[in-house]
């Protein structure tokens, strides 16, 4: 077993080895990559421990030891003066407190006296944007470069010359060597890609591929049309190892000089106040004109870099601690088929467990046979797994390079896999167009239970310590099977139960009576009515004025679609969808027997007060980074407004936040006018 698991540990190196380098000449090479950073971090980041766990497989040409990547046809070849070297990366506090001690070991090892002092160290944004070498002699630009693979770099100087936050000339007459990051604002990048779909050219992927595509032009003239930006942070003075005690007089220099430097640079003198900067910056990392993925951590004292030294790629003075990452890889290990409230199939990838926004992840949806086949995802695959906050994790692509040779394509069975009824798309408002599908056998044991979580969870009647376990328990033991039965649930029907005491079976029992009392918004989103969300089942409530339970329910089974489809933010499939649901026999009589259990707040039908909203529909795509999703509808809601799960013609404005869906593309087709976080926030003030 040991041999076949290093047998496959080194055909896994072989691969990955073979993917980075691909990767990497797309990235540094090209401009051209087909995966986000994050994912390249993450398959180095796998491959490094791969190869550390395995030390016998040679590391020579393995791309963990090179820097950069090859130059590009067309441009001059230069020889770095200084060799250029790329950072190790950290990934939290952990491996932060790693890279310190080791570099007191070598200090201490080394005679130096500054081991075991307090340090300062240097924290700045890390840009992601191309990074350029300046070379100036007697205070003259001479050479403008790209790193290139760290000792031969493009000699890019005409480019260089068009950027206009580049000195040509500096008062210090000694020769330098200046180094920075050359980047492009969001709103340029949203520009120009707009003028090349007109065109039909290519866009480009990002911020830092538009800056690297452009200082690769070979016409300059296209360079001097783009408003290239720079930001500087390092320099050395050839022939002088100590021209500057730390890291601040450096930075301090080239401010006097005239470069760019950016103002969120901070010394500090601990480890933990290293750790609040980055915390304080992941917060807002997309708050920014320019793209940052991390922090760059430097020692601030620069006569420790001499006794520190440099790996075979790295300097140790510095490390570059990386943001949670947002889109990692992994491995699918297995593919399962689950049944939800509404009968529908769905697919599931069960994963390599993997750390991603913070939070560990071991499952990922991919929502129906039609994004299984879009994407030809397989048991096996390496794939790059996207989460964003409160997002739930999607499966972007896979790699397919890095796909096992015997695998088979994945199809969602025709029967339920829960209780064997056939499976079909629905019909009569409940899927038409869609392409999943259903159980259609109603009382499925899977939708029984998915149907009662739902009812008893936080945003639907809240019934504190009735979990998932705790319904599979009481529908297990026959205790309950609709929520009308969760009412009728005594105190002694649960102290024999596996884990429930007298006092775990009070707390139950006084949690159920407390959610007796709820509002009609609750109570038509706990239904699990199919289509029916919270904003939609808000908006349905907010149509309704009743005095009691009676003249509400008289009410709600007489409602048709007409009545529905007048209400701003609801469409013709959810207002179906609705009206079946309420006169279905089966599920009117649970309705009934609900309403004269509960007690739901009456509504007058009064006017309501003018406010800034009033009458406004509102749609939220994409993550925001001043506040949450659910911030973002409370203020909305405050002001009048309403807050709608799709967009339509009745829509008065789509906000757009980061990694934006198809809900944009939706407004865009309709001309609904969309906000970005900065509008948004004029707009609520």
């Amino acid at each position: 077993m040991k041999k076949e698991a290093a047998a496959k540990n080194l055909e896994r190196i072989g691969e990955l080895r073979a993917a980075i380098a691909r990767h990497a000449d797309l990235y540094h090479a090209h401009d051209a990559p087909e995966i986000s950073d994050e994912a390249y971090d993450a398959l180095v980041r796998e491959l490094l421990l791969l190869e550390k766990n395995n030390s016998k497989k040679a590391l020579k040409d393995s791309p963990t030891q090179s820097v950069g990547g090859k130059i590009l046809e067309g441009f001059v070849k230069t020889r770095h003066s200084i060799p250029q070297w790329s950072y190790d990366n950290v990934f939290g506090m952990d491996e932060l407190v790693q890279w310190d001690e080791r570099n007191r070991k070598i200090l201490e090892k080394a005679g130096n006296k500054k081991a075991r002092t307090l340090w300062g160290y240097g924290c700045e944004l890390k840009i992601d944007g191309l990074k350029i070498i300046l070379t100036y002699e007697d205070g003259v630009l001479k050479i403008g470069a790209t790193r290139g693979d760290g000792t031969v770099g493009e000699d890019i100087t005409e480019n260089i010359r068009m950027i206009k936050s580049v000195p040509q000339v500096i008062s210090d007459k000694r020769n330098v060597v200046v180094i920075g990051e050359v980047w492009m604002k969001k709103s340029d990048l949203e520009k120009i890609n707009q003028e090349r779909a007109r065109e039909d050219l290519p866009l480009y992927a990002n911020p830092r591929n538009l800056a690297a595509g452009t200082l690769r032009q070979l016409d300059t003239s296209i360079v001097a049309s783009r408003d290239l930006q720079t930001f500087f942070y390092d320099l050395a003075v050839l022939g002088d190892d100590h021209a500057f005690e730390t890291h601040a007089d450096e930075l301090a220099f080239l401010k006097k000089m005239g470069f760019s430097v950016n103002k969120e640079t901070k010394i500090v003198n601990s480890l933990e106040q290293v750790q609040k900067f980055v915390d304080d910056w992941t917060a807002h990392r997309n708050a920014q004109q320019y793209g940052i993925d991390g922090v760059v951590i430097k020692l601030d004292d620069t006569s420790l870099r001499a006794d520190l030294g440099y790996t075979a790629k790295s300097p140790r003075f510095g490390v570059a601690y990386k943001f949670p990452a947002e889109e990692v890889t992994t491995v699918v290990e297995n593919i399962e088929v689950q049944v939800g409230r509404t009968g529908a199939l769905t697919p599931v990838a069960h994963l390599r467990s993997v750390l991603v926004a913070g939070s560990t992840v071991a499952r990922a949806t991919l929502h129906n046979q039609d994004e299984i086949d879009r994407l030809d995802v397989r048991v096996g695959d390496t794939v790059i797994l996207r989460k964003a906050g409160d997002i739930i994790p999607e499966i972007l692509q896979i790699l397919p390079e890095l796909r096992p040779k015997k695998t088979t394509a994945f199809k969602l069975p025709s029967e339920c896999p829960v209780c064997g009824a056939a499976v079909s798309k629905r019909k009569g408002g409940l899927g038409d167009d869609s392409v999943a599908l259903f159980c259609t056998n109603r009382h499925c044991p899977a939708q029984s239970l998915e149907n009662l979580i739902h009812f008893a969870s936080k945003k639907a009647m809240n019934i504190v310590g009735m979990g998932e376990k705790i319904v599979e328990k009481l529908l297990n033991e026959n205790l309950i099977k609709t929520p009308v039965d969760i009412y009728g649930l005594k105190k002694e029907d649960l102290e024999n139960l596996e884990k429930f005491g007298d006092l775990s079976a009070s707390n139950l029992i006084e949690s159920v009576e407390i959610s007796k009392k709820t509002t009609l918004a609750k109570f038509l989103f706990a239904l699990g009515i199919h289509h029916i969300g919270e904003e939609t089942a808000d908006l349905i409530a907010q149509s309704l004025s009743f005095k009691n339970n009676s003249e509400l329910a008289e009410k709600l089974f007489k409602m048709t679609d007409d009545d529905l489809i007048k209400i701003n933010g609801i469409g013709d499939t959810v207002a179906e969808s609705f009206v079946d649901y309420v006169n279905d026999p089966e599920r009117k009589e649970i309705i009934s027997e609900l309403l004269t259990i509960l007690t739901i707040a009456p509504q007058k039908a009064e006017a309501k007060k003018q406010l800034k909203f009033t009458g406004m529909t509102f749609v939220l795509t994409g993550t925001l980074a001043t506040m949450s999703r659910d911030e973002a509808k409370e203020k909305i809601k405050s002001l009048g407004g309403k807050v709608s799960s799709s967009v339509s013609s009745k829509t008065d404005y789509v906000v757009v936040g980061e990694d934006a869906g198809s809900k944009y593309d939706e407004a865009v087709k309709l001309g609904i006018k969309i906000l970005d976080e900065e509008e948004f926030q004029k707009l609520l003030k």
